[in-house]
């Protein structure tokens, strides 16, 4: 590996997840033994401290952060605590289906809920051991989606996939073979200028980070991640393909909408959209080089998406532009989103470093 490589891949660690603790940094030495497997403290001030993901069930928003916390809302406006979540670790993402949830983090910690979110229980636990070598050791879960109230993928650093087939009283790592040659496409420009051939010789990383996932309306599986690693499974999850993708930075997002539209969205603002399950990809502008870290589907490929420095992005339907606009709390902070979700009256509740809030759509400000 050149050390132009090494430091790349360091860079985009940090950066992925920056707005958590350090990686492994609950996870190192014995303190990290203790609280990877101990209970999440009652905070009073919870609700304002960094939250990283959030989930929309009929029993409410559910949203998850660090030190185990997790919190629910029935109006995304006054938020409670949830009691003995069995573990401190920073928890980084929530899936839901039906009256079932998920939530994994950091330590390679998996929490599930049969009850609606009422009571929590620890479903996996992988804690780091000094001296290790083997890198998906302690890897945080990423992102978990669930295509049933049993069959699911939790995925996450160093190319972390896991599934399980029984709502989750069991995990099975799954290795995609990161190595196989993706189809060609032309690269745009990078961040920093266009790539220089040196660049683009690197290829993908050897274990890059899987950052999201989601399904399509026909059961299309899309995975994206880090440094443009994109990949489609048509099976359910059992095969995956590796696709052609014109940008070499990190997507951290993706959803989807319809039978074949999928929306990417990812390092310094970069969007882009497929209209055929990922065969092909357009770059939509985003009016800003704030990365994007998290967002919501609407109706008709309509859209919210935010990320750093204050940053929403909105479009009403797939054949509108973004629209941009910096949010600020009450206090005149400018937050960094994380997660979004939309409400039955047309606001947002967006949560991230400062906490979880709810934002009208029309106004800067909650």
């Amino acid at each position: 590996m050149s050390n132009s490589h090494s430091s790349s891949k360091r860079y985009l660690l940090t950066f992925l997840l920056a707005m958590t603790l350090p990686l492994f940094a609950q996870t190192a030495g014995q303190a990290s033994t203790d609280s990877a497997e101990l209970p999440a403290e009652t905070k009073a001030l919870a609700a304002k401290a960094l939250l990283l993901d959030i989930a929309q069930t009929n029993a409410g928003y559910f949203t998850v952060g660090e030190r185990g916390h997790v919190l629910t809302s029935v109006d995304g406006k006054t938020w409670t605590q949830v009691d003995n979540i069995p573990t401190r670790s920073t928890l980084t993402s929530i899936a839901a289906f039906d009256q079932q949830l998920w939530a994994g983090g950091h330590d390679g910690v998996i929490l599930g809920s049969a009850d609606s979110g009422k009571t929590w229980t620890r479903q996996r636990v992988d804690i780091y051991v000094s001296g290790s070598a083997d890198p998906a050791q302690g890897a945080p879960i990423l992102d978990m989606l669930f295509m049933d109230a049993k069959h699911g993928f939790a995925i996450g650093a160093y190319s972390l996939m896991l599934e399980t087939q029984d709502g989750g009283t069991t995990w099975t790592p799954r290795k995609i073979n990161t190595s196989v040659v993706a189809p060609k496409a032309a690269p745009i420009a990078s961040e920093a200028g266009t790539f220089s051939e040196e660049d683009l010789a690197l290829g993908d990383e050897a274990d890059p980070h899987f950052n999201a996932m989601t399904q399509l309306t026909d059961g299309t599986l899309v995975l994206v991640g880090e440094r443009g690693t994109v990949y489609r499974s048509i099976d359910k999850g059992a095969t995956w393909n590796k696709l052609a993708f014109p940008y070499k930075g990190s997507m951290f997002g993706v959803m989807s909408w319809n039978d074949n539209n999928i929306l990417a969205y990812g390092l310094r603002g970069n969007i882009f959209e497929s209209t055929d399950r990922g065969d092909s990809w357009n770059k939509l502008q985003s009016s800003s080089n704030a990365t994007l870290m998290g967002g919501v589907d609407l109706l008709n490929g309509g859209a919210v998406l935010v990320g750093a420095n204050g940053m929403v992005l909105r479009r009403s339907d797939a054949a509108s532009a973004f629209t941009s606009s910096v949010v600020q709390t009450k206090s005149g902070e400018v937050p960094v989103f994380s997660a979004a979700a939309s409400s039955s009256d047309g606001q947002l509740v967006l949560v991230g470093d400062k906490g979880a809030d709810l934002f009208s759509a029309n106004t800067e400000t909650p």
